[in-house]
């Protein structure tokens, strides 16, 4: 192999390693797709798998000033039906 070839950065990565990057752990980011309030992901055959740019829109989306700004509703996924009373 040609040590002067270069490194592929990954586009796409898995739910264990899309976890990490947000400093999340595998199962809350699991949590998350069940609910639909996560990241978009996609599903390659039968493996689920996040793409870079969509983890860091999705973080993005979350950014506060302070613990009692409620920020912006998210464009994306991430909203919850009003429960019912």
């Amino acid at each position: 192999m040609n040590s002067l070839s270069p490194r592929v950065t990954p586009r796409f990565v898995r739910t264990h390693d899309a976890a990490a990057f947000l400093g999340l752990s595998g199962r809350t980011l699991e949590k998350h797709r069940c609910t639909g309030t996560g990241p978009v992901f996609r599903k390659l055959g039968g493996r689920v798998v996040y793409a870079i740019e969509d983890l860091e829109a999705w973080a993005a989306e979350r950014t506060r000033n302070s613990t009692s700004d409620p920020g912006s509703q998210p464009t994306s996924r991430g909203t919850l039906p009003p429960r019912g009373r």
